[in-house]
């Protein structure tokens, strides 16, 4: 049965535990959706976004499963309509980014980042295709780093191309059914996926590539995702959204 009262929209948002996963979860409550917090494996973390959502008077219930298992994903989906009845919008914001040279590279975190990053891409993205209605929302996370091609990025860029195409492919297999299938492809924003491993002085140097000259918020993030997401950007379909301050276009 699902819980009460019932919602007038239903987001499930992947890798809402931290980062710009959070900062979405966030702000599509703020915007009235009851929010499904997905995590892999820091239940602790996405506990506490509920809870931060419930405090704040929204409606937000987490649950475990890895984006790029074929057989956590039905299962999370499944108990998304089974909380909330329904499923209007689905994030896909789950990720992981280590930095790996092409020559020499370590095949083993190679084989990580397509497993997340695109085989969980294809995942979501096709339980969304088969879940959501008329005026489905789907949005993918992809990056602007790919416009850069910066050294020991391979493998993280080569999965969010990958994304960005099915992106394009899944739009058009969804013609007739009135969803919208997007990405957002953030600049260098300051979270701790992008912090990690880095020097004050190589972020330093990010900061200083956009001509706004600063790093971006995860709240600027999820503003765009909240339009894409929102009434307002029923009319964009299968676009990337470059949110970068002008890093790249």
């Amino acid at each position: 049965m699902p819980l009460s009262p019932s919602p007038t929209r239903v987001a499930l948002v992947t890798g809402a535990s931290r980062g710009l996963g959070r900062a979405i979860a966030l702000r599509l409550a703020a915007d009235g959706h009851a929010v499904v917090v997905n995590y892999a494996g820091n239940a602790a973390a996405a506990d506490a976004v509920v809870a931060q959502i419930r405090a704040d008077g929204g409606q937000a219930v987490a649950v475990q499963g890895d984006v790029g298992d074929a057989d956590d994903m039905p299962r999370v989906f499944d108990f998304a309509e089974r909380s909330y009845g329904r499923l209007d919008a689905v994030v896909n914001s789950a990720g992981v980014m280590p930095y790996q040279p092409i020559a020499g590279g370590d095949l083993a975190e190679f084989d990580r980042v397509i497993a997340t990053n695109l085989r969980g891409s294809y995942l979501v993205l096709g339980q969304a295709a088969q879940r959501l209605g008329e005026g489905g929302r789907i949005v993918a996370l992809s990056t602007s780093v790919i416009g850069k091609a910066f050294p020991t990025y391979g493998p993280y860029i080569a999965s969010k191309a990958g994304v960005e195409g099915l992106v394009h492919v899944l739009a058009n297999e969804l013609r007739g059914r009135g969803i919208t299938v997007n990405a957002v492809a953030p600049g260098p924003v300051a979270t701790e996926l992008f912090l990690n491993g880095k020097s004050e002085e190589q972020i330093a140097h990010f900061r200083g590539l956009a001509p706004l000259e600063r790093l971006g918020t995860p709240e600027e993030i999820a503003a765009a995702v909240s339009f894409l997401v929102g009434p307002d950007g029923g009319w964009v379909n299968s676009q990337v959204l470059r949110v970068n301050g002008g890093y790249v276009f």
